[in-house]
């Protein structure tokens, strides 16, 4: 493709003419540097014209690593004997959701391994309702596996408003290349119909630069999530992590460039075909380029971050991949780097508020 035919999709995408599939992987294939840039740029004004130069803040809370899946590329994956498994009391992720609305981040963000057993959906339950009688009680995203629908709207009723659950690839193949058995894809669809049915704002994602995966995969996980009509995409490049079966994947510098890229390209795209959706500028990111890789997802369209509030001493066991960030840094410490790296790049936080997708509100009225 010719950089002027590019320019012409990319600004008919832009102007709200719906690219196909084809359209999308174009997108995703600019023919120079240059027009990367005008496709990063395209979807920062984009992204400003929805939700100004605003960045909506998400504090995080890994409150445990105990995990029944055994997914090969993921750190807590079961059979990891390398790590120490954890579970926060009830006290500490309390203490950690109130320092996060006290730092001024309007919403907080539950991540956990995943399990369904009763113990632990009667504790999320517990925990939500002692989040919401603080004294100014942020607005609560849960991650936390594959559930019924049963337990999905008692997770609402209980005060959660948001549900994170990652596709991974929308590719059915590489799905089951990087999943056991017992996870199929099917399975992990259902799931997220769910959610949406359950009455939660629903959120998926990603893994860009695995083993195998071309643009053109790429391209059709963008398809899923607009027919999905999802309301906020967390996505980022694939890292591997030493202790699990995808841990010698291809990590040159080559590799990991290329990764890091077509990470900024995703989301670039996800915003110019989505629109309105929340998209997290994501911590594997940072972990390419610890001074500028969250920020430049900012300036490629995304629109969320979520900084860690959680406890120093459990997060060197909740490394998903090799390399994660701020692992000794307390919330403090991180609040202050974000604040700073915002502004060098135009960008303020929204103190205070939920952040809630125009997208939601307009699926929901429809």
């Amino acid at each position: 493709m010719t950089a002027e035919r590019y320019y012409d999709l990319l600004k008919s995408t832009a102007d709200g003419i719906a690219p196909d599939v084809t359209e999308i992987e174009a997108l995703l294939s600019p023919p120079d540097a240059e027009c990367e840039q005008k496709l990063f740029d395209t979807a920062l004004a984009l992204k400003r014209e929805i939700f100004g130069n605003l960045v909506n803040l998400r504090g995080l809370i890994e409150f445990s690593n105990i995990c029944t899946c055994d997914c090969l590329y993921c750190g807590i994956r079961k059979s990891n004997t390398h790590i120490r498994r954890y579970r926060m009391s009830d006290d500490e992720i309390v203490y950690c959701a109130k320092l996060a609305a006290d730092f001024g981040y309007g919403a907080v963000v539950l991540q956990s391994g995943e399990r369904s057993d009763r113990e632990f959906t009667d504790r999320v339950t517990r925990l939500l309702g002692k989040i919401a009688q603080l004294p100014a009680p942020p607005a609560v995203t849960l991650s936390c596996g594959e559930q019924s629908l049963e337990v999905f709207k008692e997770w609402v009723a209980a005060g959660a408003k948001r549900y994170l659950l990652r596709i991974e690839s929308a590719t059915e193949e590489i799905f089951r290349r990087i999943h056991p058995e017992v996870t199929t894809f099917a399975n992990r669809k259902a799931a997220l119909l769910r959610i949406r049915e359950a009455g939660f704002q629903t959120g998926t994602g990603v893994m860009i630069g695995l083993p195998g995966q071309t643009l053109h995969h790429l391209a059709r996980d963008i398809e899923f999530f607009r027919e999905m009509d999802i309301d906020m995409i967390g996505m980022g490049p694939f890292l591997p992590q030493k202790d699990t079966p995808m841990g010698n994947a291809p990590d040159d510098k080559e590799t990991v460039a290329r990764r890091f890229s077509w990470a900024l390209r995703m989301i670039a795209v996800t915003r110019l075909v989505l629109k309105d959706v929340n998209i997290a500028s994501t911590t594997a990111l940072q972990t390419i380029d610890p001074e500028n890789g969250r920020e430049r997802g900012l300036l490629a369209g995304a629109n969320v971050i979520m900084p860690n509030v959680g406890d120093i001493s459990y997060r060197k066991d909740y490394q998903l991949y090799n390399g994660k960030p701020s692992l000794d840094e307390n919330g403090s410490q991180i609040r202050e780097k974000l604040l700073a790296s915002l502004r060098k790049i135009g960008e303020e936080p929204r103190w205070d508020v939920s952040g809630d997708p125009p997208h939601f509100t307009r699926r929901t009225k429809a």
